[in-house]
């Protein structure tokens, strides 16, 4: 290790040390520098969600590795590039949806759970198995390489449950707690969609079902005929001009919330989040069929040269630090240790659904209680996790037809 980094490493080490033990040395730390990274270099990519400057630097610095460099990137755009056979990355930060394509064309290689350090302090939620749905079509389920539970295709960074975003001037809560809001002709015009059809046809879906006008029981696994069905009512609302915007990126959503140009939208709770910061009405609604949920961590790319670079970043989305980043934006870390290094009242607010105690901050006021409360409240409202549809091909051909409809 050379000077300068051992400089880094101790500076990223003392941080995290004050954060987490007052005093010393954070243990992940002292793991990664067991690991000796400074030869390897992390080269990521996947959404801005997880690709952040400020974490790549805070884990360079905890772990001392030679250098890192980030490329935000849809997941399409990310999966066109990787399945390729581009050698740009050393891992994608990859939704579990998307992981059967890693999978079928063989360009992922497993992560031990026995190389991870912080593994034993994950939440249930990704090594049980909720009885409500079969195993595919729920997180725990898709990660996994091998029943026993010791090799992971992708490493859980952040995971939400995601609804509909609403300017509560405009929309009562009553209004807006259901998938019909953004489909409702009373805002036609103003409503926004997200453009990847793996989340459009599932709220399709979850709307036509509240209407009594499909009966689908997994909206993220729907068969060719209930397809069909979803892209006919797509277009023929895009037709009618219901949507202000087709929407991807995370900036335009925020614009066209905050501008008022969309009331109702399906969105990501960041994004809520940041309209109130700018003083603007904003709320996250808690929709009576339920959330949609969904996960995103490291998967390595096979053949990579940084494999040790790769296991030590994802098991620093583990170590707790990452997680309060992510979860101060609204989402949620996958690890327990989380409750470890940040303020117990920002924990009480963000993941036990407490009220607000500190300063006002990001557009949260002292008394606020987060839109769908606790974490536990929310995990238990979940319609549906996002999947690989078996129809995928078939799906994504009807979706053109929306597009250019």
């Amino acid at each position: 290790m050379t000077t300068a980094s051992r400089r880094n490493f101790l500076k990223g080490g003392a941080a995290l040390g004050a954060a987490a033990l007052g005093t010393g040395i954070h243990p992940w730390t002292r793991w990664a520098q067991a690991q000796d990274l400074a030869s390897q270099s992390l080269r990521t990519t996947g959404l801005s969600v997880t690709v952040q400057d400020r974490i790549l630097e805070m884990f360079q610095n905890a772990s001392g590795i030679g250098s890192t460099s980030g490329t935000p990137a849809t997941f399409p755009d990310a999966q066109t590039k990787i399945l390729s056979g581009s050698a740009d990355f050393d891992t994608w930060e990859i939704i579990a949806e998307r992981l059967p394509a890693l999978i079928a064309t063989n360009n992922v290689e497993t992560i031990a759970t026995s190389s991870l350090k912080n593994w034993a302090n994950i939440r249930d939620t990704f090594t049980t198995v909720n009885p409500k749905w079969d195993a595919r079509s729920q997180i725990t389920g898709q990660i996994w390489a091998d029943e026993a539970q010791t090799q992971l295709y992708m490493v859980p960074a952040v995971y939400n449950y995601d609804s509909i975003g609403y300017n509560p001037e405009v929309l009562s809560d009553e209004e807006a707690n259901t998938w019909t809001a953004i489909f409702d002709e009373k805002w036609r015009g103003k409503s926004g969609l997200n453009v990847d059809p793996l989340i459009a046809f599932g709220q399709a879906i979850l709307a036509m079902n509240t209407w009594g006008m499909m009966e689908v029981a997994n909206p993220g696994n729907p068969t060719a005929a209930e397809i069909d069905e979803a892209a006919k009512f797509l277009i023929s609302k895009k037709k009618d001009g219901q949507f202000r915007a087709l929407w991807g990126d995370f900036g335009e959503l925020v614009n066209l919330m905050a501008s008022g140009e969309m009331v109702v939208c399906d969105a990501w709770q960041p994004a809520v989040m940041a309209v109130k910061a700018q003083g603007k009405p904003a709320k996250y609604a808690t929709p009576r069929e339920g959330y949609r949920g969904w996960a995103i961590g490291p998967s390595m790319i096979k053949g990579t040269p940084n494999r040790d670079a790769v296991i030590a970043y994802a098991d620093f989305w583990l170590s707790g630090e990452p997680g309060i980043a992510v979860t101060e934006q609204g989402y949620y870390s996958p690890s327990t240790n989380i409750k470890d290094v940040m303020d117990p009242k920002k924990y009480a607010f963000w993941y036990e659904g407490k009220p607000w105690e500190g300063e006002p901050e990001r557009g949260i006021n002292p008394g606020d209680l987060r839109d769908g409360g606790s974490l536990e409240e929310r995990a238990s409202n979940v319609a549906y996790w996002h999947q690989w549809p078996d129809e995928y091909d078939h799906l994504i051909q009807r979706w053109d037809e929306f597009l250019n409809a």
